[in-house]
């Protein structure tokens, strides 16, 4: 995979996992978690055992397609197979891949219980289990999915969770589902150097004259515009595309097949803008994302962090700009109170949108 250094958080878990102990990883995004348990699974399982070894549980389909391709990448040189499961798409594909067997599974809570309920996924061999994108795996939407798919896994499993974000809350549910875990933490606060911020104060109405702005002044990065529901994705992507922008659009609806185009735009250049809820938050993995626009806020810092963790990945630079409207203030305050930062920010300008996008950030 042409990777000679470790990373930070590669360095501290795999010789943990190979070890077989239990750990919670904290590193913030774009550290190269997805490696720091990919490494352990491709080295424990055994192809001759014919049954599902390793299960990954992640939020997305996205990221599970992103980890499966990881996993896949370590492990087809040792004959271990990866299988996918994942809603929008044929359940009858992924029993046949099942019953030719899977040493490795990687799914989302869903997916994974509809083949638990319907018998064609066994997970009583199971030595390793992850969950991916920890604080959202064990939050109130799927926490009763996850508890139900460790219950079909053996006492003996080794447990690893990783997230960009760890809040107190999660570690304590953790503890009902680990034993004695190491505990690496690196570097996961929001402070990475290589994100610039900017928060502007705005007028609901000056909002899409404000996005074109910054979207004409683009340099040729992709950049991942966040809004707060599906049907607010649609419409704005609607809005940009019959304006002429190069978009896609990314929300929880599309069927698994459109969802798989929009990212194949997005990461060829295609479409290089790309409007998208939360789901895009979680584990996105493409590279040079120069620009994640808030254009609406997130409910909780921990969103915050998520979507603003796909700029300034692996060392780059990049930039987050973050809308708040008159009615959002209070909400905004809470977010930064969260994070325990507070962000310089400045009433939005309106100018012409051929000028330059520099004079509108200064």
């Amino acid at each position: 995979m042409n990777i000679s250094e470790p990373t930070p958080i590669q360095e501290q878990s795999i010789p943990s996992l190979l070890a077989g102990r239990d750990l919670v990883g904290q590193a913030q995004t774009g550290s190269g978690k997805t490696l720091a348990f990919a490494v352990p699974i491709a080295e424990v399982c055994d192809p001759s055992v014919r049954r599902v070894q390793a299960l990954v549980l992640v939020p997305t389909r996205e990221l599970a397609l992103q980890v499966a391709e990881v996993v896949s990448g370590l492990a087809s040189s040792r004959g271990v197979s990866v299988t996918q499961l994942v809603g929008g798409r044929s359940i009858r594909r992924e029993q046949a891949a099942l019953r030719r067997g899977a040493d490795v599974v990687v799914g989302t809570p869903g997916r994974t219980l509809d083949h638990l309920r319907q018998g064609s996924l066994d997970l009583g061999a199971v030595r390793f289990l992850v969950l991916d994108e920890a604080d959202e795996m064990l939050d109130q939407g799927f926490a009763r999915d996850v508890e139900a798919i460790l219950g079909h896994t053996p006492a003996s499993r080794q447990t690893a969770l990783f997230s960009a974000t760890m809040p107190n809350w999660v570690a304590n549910t953790a503890k009902q589902y680990l034993r004695n875990p190491v505990k690496v933490r690196i570097d996961a606060g929001l402070e990475e150097p290589t994100v610039e911020h900017l928060v502007y104060s705005i007028q609901r109405d000056d909002k899409m004259s404000a996005l074109r702005s910054l979207l004409d002044g683009r340099n040729g990065d992709p950049i991942l515009v966040f809004g707060r529901t599906k049907h607010g994705v649609r419409k704005l992507a609607k809005k940009l595309d019959a304006l002429g922008y190069p978009v896609g659009a990314l929300q929880g609806n599309l069927s698994q097949g459109a969802r798989e185009r929009v990212m194949r735009g997005f990461r060829s250049g295609a479409a290089p803008i790309l409007v998208a809820t939360n789901v895009a938050a979680r584990g996105l993995d493409v590279q040079g994302i120069g620009q994640v626009i808030n254009y609406d806020l997130p409910d909780s810092e921990r969103l915050f962090t998520h979507r603003v963790g796909r700029t300034g990945r692996m060392g780059r630079s990049g930039e987050a700009i973050t809308f708040v409207t008159p009615d959002e203030q209070r909400k905004w305050r809470e977010i930064q109170r969260g994070l325990g930062r507070r962000f310089p920010h400045r009433p939005w300008r309106a100018r012409s949108r051929s000028s330059s996008v520099g004079s509108g950030l200064g």
